[in-house]
């Protein structure tokens, strides 16, 4: 029986390790089944006090609450299991009993030292256990600023998204407010700010994928959302490259390129279903009756669109195509701040987002209210 114990305390234990450098240190999307777990699990009251049918408003404020909350309680997590794995490790190797055992787990991890070690093999498995608690700790002291770094970076130009496109910002709004202050016809800025945000993408994709709860964490600003943001700046391309006459804005579609690639691994991470190969004319959940309104807007302030209209509308749903499903799943399990063409609406029912069933291979209909 101590043998089974033994062997438990230690897979426990190298699985908790393992779950905390595939948190932590690796810098790639490696998904981990106990921080996977405790996030969900920390997930459930906030869903529970922020549901749909409160204003908006409330909603932001409990769930701004909730990645940083998690991110705190995920080192808890950690030594709790680390705990478990020594007591059982201590208990099937030294002759104690399970409460002596557990007595010195605490002791020796907390680093309070007020069970003795008398034998070699007990302080080795004190050494080992009060050192382990340690590089715990050390590894939250050293996510915490990489965290913030990532967040800082990623809500500056959320920020300067508003004097740009407005709140909640659009597509349209940006068009007609560059065009007004004479932007529009400079076609090197219009260039600069695509690639600006190409740069953005591709840190996204980077940052959020190396630290998933960073897809939890609000802006300062309720009526800001980072997923809002991307769907603005997508649509805004998407329009440019569609609708203006010249077509030459090869930034415009590099910076779709790379936010739809960057939304698409982030959503996989999650587990969000979607077509990887979207054909040109596949439904979307901008109507015809949404795009010509916003080609009404921007042809009413004076800005010289294509000839064929219906042209454009094929080609701005071909590239909306790539990146409608993931965009709106997104912005249900981040609970984005309202904004249109983004969070104002759901997809298509036959192309709805899924999201596969944690630990198999299964699907279900995603549900944004269940998933963390």
């Amino acid at each position: 029986m101590r043998i089974v114990a033994f062997v438990a305390g230690f897979v426990v234990i190298a699985g908790t390790v393992t779950s905390a450098i595939r948190t932590v240190i690796l810098p790639r999307a490696a998904s981990s089944w106990l921080t996977r777990a405790a996030f969900r699990a920390a997930r459930l009251p906030f869903v529970a006090l922020a549901g749909p049918r409160h204003p908006y408003e409330r909603r932001d404020r409990i769930l701004a609450l909730y990645g940083p909350v998690t991110l705190i309680a995920l080192p808890m997590v950690w030594l709790t299991m680390v705990l478990v794995g020594f007591t059982l490790v201590m208990w099937g190797l030294l002759n104690q009993s399970l409460a002596d055992a557990f007595h010195m787990a605490v002791s020796s991890i907390t680093t309070l030292g007020f069970a003795p070690a008398d034998t070699f093999l007990e302080r080795l498995l004190a050494f080992m256990a009060s050192g382990l608690g340690l590089s715990l700790l050390a590894l939250l002291i050293s996510f915490l600023p990489a965290i913030y770094t990532a967040f800082s970076r990623r809500e500056v130009q959320v920020g300067q998204l508003e004097v740009r496109a407005g709140s909640p910002p659009s597509a349209v709004a940006f068009l007609v407010r560059h065009h007004r202050i004479g932007v529009l016809d400079d076609w090197a800025e219009i260039d600069s700010t695509f690639e600006r945000w190409e740069r953005w993408f591709a840190e996204i994709e980077e940052s959020h994928l190396t630290y998933p709860v960073l897809a939890f964490f609000r802006s300062p600003q309720s009526d800001r959302s980072w997923v809002v943001a991307a769907g603005t700046m997508l649509d805004t391309a998407a329009l440019a490259v569609s609708c203006l006459p010249r077509r030459t804005i090869g930034s415009a579609g590099l910076c779709i390129r790379a936010g739809f690639l960057a939304l698409r691994r982030i959503a996989d991470f999650f587990g969000i279903e979607f077509d990887h190969d979207p054909a040109p004319d596949d439904p979307i959940s901008i109507t015809r009756a949404d795009f010509d309104e916003a080609w009404d807007r921007l042809a009413a302030v004076g800005i010289e669109l294509r000839s064929d209209q219906d042209q454009a509308w094929r080609d701005f749903a071909g590239w909306r195509v790539n990146y409608d499903t993931v965009l709106l799943a997104l912005a249900d399990i981040t609970v984005a701040a309202p904004a249109p063409w983004t969070s104002d609406r759901s997809a298509p029912s036959h192309v709805r987002p899924r999201v596969r069933r944690f630990g198999s291979r299964r699907t279900r209909r995603f549900d944004p209210d269940s998933q963390g």
